[in-house]
């Protein structure tokens, strides 16, 4: 049976609830920062689809459509996608005023209740999931849930 590396260790007198609990808001911290990979797709996104309009827009005035092409410049390209924001703007608030603080509040929490342990529910999972070098079943008991 594997052993549990010793970052991976419960410390002595943490319960199973604690641990249970300080695992489920680590998993709330994941669903943020997957979140935040999307707020990163969006703006990345919004970064080029504003490159491929300009394109547009000068294929449009080369194909003599200067009107549509003037519309398009004047009231589109390099718009603003909230009121005086572009999506960087967005993406820095989210991290300043959000992501970072709830970065910071997980770990403190697992600092004062479980010695900062990072996964220590997941590891103590793996360790009770996981098969011996021959492949065999044998298992330990998950902690309880």
């Amino acid at each position: 049976m594997p052993d549990q590396a010793p970052e991976h260790e419960r410390p002595d007198g943490v319960d199973d609830a604690t641990v249970e609990a300080v695992g489920r808001l680590t998993e709330a911290l994941e669903t943020c920062e997957r979140a935040r990979g999307h707020l990163y797709d969006f703006h990345q996104l919004t970064g080029a689809a504003d490159l491929e309009l300009g394109d547009a827009v000068a294929q449009l005035r080369a194909a003599g459509h200067d009107g549509v092409a003037d519309r398009l410049d004047r009231e589109l390209v390099g718009r603003n996608v909230l009121p005086g924001q572009w999506t960087f703007q967005i993406v820095e608030a989210y991290d300043d005023s959000y992501w970072s603080v709830f970065r910071e509040l997980e770990r403190d929490a697992r600092d004062q209740l479980i010695a900062g342990s990072r996964h220590l529910y997941e590891a103590e999972m793996k360790l009770a999931r996981q098969s011996d070098e021959r492949g065999t079943s044998e298992k330990r008991s998950a902690p309880d849930s």
